[in-house]
């Protein structure tokens, strides 16, 4: 494989384009792409044409405008290029105003009251800042997604307004320090974690196929605790399958850098190279669809639940974010000497404040449903959102705080003790996985989002609440008659403010969650502990003012995402009650019959079987109690109901998730009792070791 000359070459990007379009055409559309202009109807039909006849030379018949829906998914309406003629015949066509815009119906989609079922029309307009692709016969375009009275119902929209908010007011603070870039660009690169599993052992469980979870499922003997999977060496089929992602995702433009084992049995993780924040969202959405179906090629299956196996690391979907100017500078880059780096110490202040001050918002932007399993399960962040900053920035802005003078200590050398091998420059930085937002060197990782989410709503968050703190620190420092020592104050006062966000230590830890209590932190446990903070005055006032959402935008979003929360686990439930009904209870009783079958055909030629009777008594003990417990369900599911999403997702954490819990240990406790040939479906040893 010839990577170099595979990469891009399902892309009509600028090479492309330089190749296919007229001088004049070219340089206008790379000024929209690049400037944000607007662009003209001329450019567009000029790039329609050269686009379509790329299109066609590669195969393709038809065309979609690929949006991103309020559902976290992506979505796609393909329409062919045919044009009937006066003798009945069709040419290929394409017009600049096909390419520009197209009209989907929208009355199927998540809108939070926004349309009603009747209103159907949506339009979809295109984004020239994210290069069209093929996948198949048919060139995808991406786009936005905003309704005929113009709510928006995507999350590409409000992404790219949040880009918008940030680079303006970033650009306000580099003005202070002299500063002038053409462009400050927000940067992501999403880490993926999945599982895999063979396609033909998920397909005999009704939980993996509904739900994309187990909803039941002993402990299997061997788990990871022997840390044995992690970095290991990738079986062959696992590496025959990640070298066709890498190459399918390679002829699409991603850049699909890293790929290994990870913590758990048939867990695995893909990562990229960063890119700016919109380019990283759509090639993420590519990431999810490739796996899946390159799997299937493989005679595999790839969960991307956060917790498909209970017991064992979840997967999640580390966010690194940044930010840059178009002159190729970092804006979170410390330098050897950050307490002499004033700008650094003021984005740096930026984030903190965001991050102390809209902690509720950016928990609210990973709640889901999925990911209530993962958060705080050691082996994952908790659901306390707090800040690491690494040894050396933290007592950087300790000291700072109380007005002391800092001496920095750059990386030091760490001793092999084998004079073959190099001494290795340690970073000034460590890295904590129990920290939900990391600083990393030149960037924050934000590890709590969960592997299925789109990256697009916790950038959005991100992007707008450092936006507002960055614009509350330009209004305050535009027009100082001393700016270095304003600027310096302004930072060192943050830092004071700001400090209870800042923790370095194990955040799994019992200590850390009654220290942040004591703290003030919240410590939003589930999604609908969390999610009413996402449509509170505060979150639709910082929405608002940065131009990222309205208030009606801000309300009907937490409405969706409440409403989500609540399918799933009625899915989940009903899921659950259909395989004890069906499924686990005749199994149990199955068995019981043959146990005590043969203590009466022993005890009849006069054997006694005391523990082969004790057995029977146990399982007859479990499965009186799974009956009762299918029925405490049962009556569970008949009282959700009323027309408060956020109401019914309490009922569901505090009533139903609790009796399903409850359901779920009986009958785990059985599948280790019950003969494996009893047994209705793949047990957990079966499903993590397929290979």
């Amino acid at each position: 494989m010839n990577v170099v000359e595979i990469f891009g070459s399902k892309v009509f990007n600028l090479p492309t384009m330089k190749e296919r379009l007229p001088k004049d055409i070219y340089k206008s559309l790379v000024k929209t792409i690049n400037d944000g202009s607007k662009l003209d109807l001329n450019v567009a039909n000029a790039v329609a044409h050269a686009m379509k006849e790329w299109a066609l030379e590669n195969g393709c018949t038809h065309y979609t405008h690929w949006f991103q829906p309020m559902t976290g998914l992506t979505a796609e309406k393909h329409d062919s290029f045919i044009q009937p003629t006066d003798d009945r015949t069709v040419v290929m066509e394409f017009s600049g105003k096909e390419l520009v815009m197209g009209e989907p119906d929208a009355s199927s989609f998540p809108s939070g009251g926004l349309r009603a079922t009747f209103e159907a029309r949506g339009y979809t307009a295109w984004d020239p800042t994210s290069f069209a692709f093929i996948k198949g016969t048919t060139l995808y375009i991406p786009t936005s997604f905003v309704s005929y009275t113009g709510e928006v119902l995507d999350k590409k929209t409000p992404l790219l307004k949040s880009d918008v908010a940030i680079e303006k007011a970033a650009k306000r603070v580099l003005a202070l320090f002299g500063k002038h870039p053409k462009r400050v660009v927000a940067y992501v690169g999403p880490e993926q974690e999945y599982f895999l599993v063979d396609k033909n052992l998920r397909n005999k469980r009704k939980d993996l196929l509904l739900t994309g979870r187990t909803l039941f499922g002993a402990k299997p003997a061997k788990g990871q605790e022997m840390d044995d999977h992690y970095f290991g060496q990738i079986k062959e089929r696992v590496a025959a399958f990640m070298s066709e992602v890498d190459e399918e995702l390679w002829k699409l433009g991603v850049l699909a850098k890293t790929k290994h084992n990870e913590v758990a049995p048939a867990q695995h993780e893909i990562a990229p190279i960063f890119s700016t924040t919109n380019i990283s969202t759509d090639h993420n959405q590519l990431t999810m669809e490739i796996l899946k179906t390159v799997a299937e090629h493989h005679d595999l299956y790839c969960l991307l639940h956060e917790k498909p196996y209970e017991g064992i690391n979840g997967s999640g979907k580390h966010n690194n974010w940044s930010l840059g100017t178009s002159d190729g500078e970092l804006l979170f880059k410390p330098g050897d000497k950050p307490e002499e780096n004033l700008q650094f110490l003021v984005f740096l202040a930026a984030v903190i404040k965001a991050v102390d001050d809209y902690a509720d918002i950016l928990r609210a932007s990973v709640a889901t449903a999925g990911n209530d399993h993962r958060l705080g399960a050691n082996e994952a962040p908790p659901a306390i959102i707090s800040m690491y900053l690494g040894d050396q920035l933290a007592a950087v802005v300790d000291r700072l705080k109380k007005h002391k003078s800092v001496k920095s200590v750059s990386g030091e050398q760490i001793e092999t003790g084998v004079d073959a091998l190099p001494d290795i420059k340690k970073d000034t930085t460590d890295r904590n996985r129990t920290s939900p937002f990391a600083f990393t060197g030149n960037r924050f990782e934000f590890r709590a989002p969960g592997s299925r989410q789109s990256v697009a709503g916790i950038n959005i968050v991100i992007n707008t609440i450092v936006a507002e703190t960055l614009t509350e620190i330009a209004d305050e420092l535009e027009g100082s008659k001393d700016f270095k020592n304003d600027a310096f104050e302004l930072a060192t006062r943050i830092f004071a403010e700001h400090d209870r966000i800042i923790f370095n230590g194990n955040g799994y830890s019992d200590e850390w969650v009654k220290e942040a209590e004591r703290r003030g932190l919240d410590n939003l446990k589930t999604t609908p502990e969390a999610l009413p903070r996402f449509v509170s005055q505060k979150s639709i006032d910082v929405f608002t003012k940065q131009e990222v959402l309205t208030e009606i935008e801000v309300k009907t979003r937490g409405e969706i995402m409440m409403e989500e929360y609540n399918n799933t686990l009625h899915f989940e439930m009903l899921t659950m009650l259909e395989m004890a009904k069906q499924e686990i209870l005749p199994a149990c009783l199955k068995y019981t019959k043959f146990v005590t079958d043969d203590i009466a055909s022993k005890k009849a030629i006069g054997l006694d079987a005391p523990n082969e009777t004790d057995r029977a008594r146990t399982l007859t003990s479990l499965t009186e109690e799974l009956i009762t417990r299918i029925d405490t369900l049962d009556k569970a599911s008949e009282k959700v109901g009323g027309e408060d999403a956020y109401a019914i997702g309490m009922y569901y954490k505090d009533t139903v998730v609790p009796a399903m819990d409850a359901l779920r240990e009986t009958a785990d406790t059985l599948e280790t009792m019950v003969s494996k040939e009893y047994w209705p479906f793949p047990t957990y040893t079966d499903l993590l070791y397929y290979v």
